[in-house]
């Protein structure tokens, strides 16, 4: 694979994948977590999700530090079936400026658009009928729809919402899924924390809460499970967005908790929610690394707390 001829202009890799010593680029961003084995490495062109930017006319990735939009058709991060159809959507009408999240599912691609301009042209709505796509929405109205999206858990199979959280590589998914179950094992009662649309609830069995998806619809940030609530559960699994789940942690210090595992896309408000947790006696049993978002500084942590 030669360098994206984009790289150093578009915003969405900081990290030339293609180099020889990007594993040690990466793995110095997180030199100071003591991860109990190798890191998972996704391998580039295995990115199911992306978020295009557009406004005047032009549709792309932001230029790094930028507002500017670096024109894109094709993306050696993303997998074939996105790229097959990014074309015919970089071309849609689109008005106003805004994003335009692509999703390849199991059965097609979705496309969410998110635009500054309240409601979709008939002329976006004829053209977006010819995009490729199962399912168009525009700020959450649908535009058009031949078929329902669904993306697959392991063996579960579930609708996927526009817009909802999906992890950007399948691959990954499947591993820390399966660090999750692993180190989930013994456990008879599990809550879900920020579960989403139920990427380790089906495969634990467990209770899920999110303020949209599969289980409780519960906002954990401003209404996080008191440790009463807490004290019903032998195991908690989180996988919180970059803010992290500092409220919630809060109260799993309060609990009678004996083991969390807790999944971020954030190292820095990981660090901040460890020290809330180590403080009321927990220690971390194992740290796991996970490379699925490539080309760029983030990483996937997996950690085990005990007490």
């Amino acid at each position: 694979m030669k360098t994206c001829p984009f790289f150093g202009i578009c915003g969405g890799c900081r990290y030339d994948f293609t180099a020889p010593d990007y594993r040690d680029k990466k793995l110095d961003l997180i030199h100071n977590w003591e991860l109990s084995f190798e890191p998972f490495w996704t391998e580039a062109g295995a990115r199911r999700r992306a978020d295009f930017a557009f406004a005047d006319g032009r549709f792309g990735f932001f230029v790094g530090g930028r507002k500017d939009i670096v024109q894109i058709t094709h993306c050696q991060n993303l997998v074939s079936e996105i790229n097959r159809v990014l074309p015919k959507i970089a071309a849609l009408p689109f008005d106003g400026a805004g994003s335009a999240l692509v999703t390849a599912c199991e059965n097609g691609i979705d496309l969410a658009v998110t635009s500054n301009v309240p409601y979709f042209s008939r002329e976006f709505k004829t053209a977006a009928a010819g995009a490729g796509c199962i399912r168009v929405t525009w700020n959450g109205a649908v535009v058009c729809q031949t078929d329902t999206p669904r993306v697959r858990f392991g063996g579960v199979v579930v609708d996927y919402p526009a817009g909802a959280f999906l992890q950007p590589t399948a691959d990954s998914e499947r591993a820390m899924r399966a660090f999750v179950v692993k180190n989930a094992a013994g456990a008879k009662h599990i809550a879900d924390l920020f579960c989403g649309i139920g990427n380790f609830t089906y495969a634990l069995g467990a209770d899920g809460f999110d303020i949209m998806g599969i289980g409780v619809k519960r906002d954990l940030f401003k209404n996080p499970l008191t440790a009463k609530m807490l004290n019903n559960y032998d195991l908690v699994v989180m996988d919180p967005p970059r803010a992290g789940a500092d409220a919630q942690c809060r109260e799993l210090a309060r609990s009678n908790v004996r083991r969390v595992i807790y999944v971020s896309c954030n190292p820095n408000t990981l660090r901040r929610d460890t020290e809330t947790l180590m403080r009321a006696g927990f220690t971390v049993r194992d740290i796991a690394a996970f490379d699925q978002f490539v080309g760029s500084p983030h990483w996937e942590l997996a950690v085990v707390f005990e007490r």
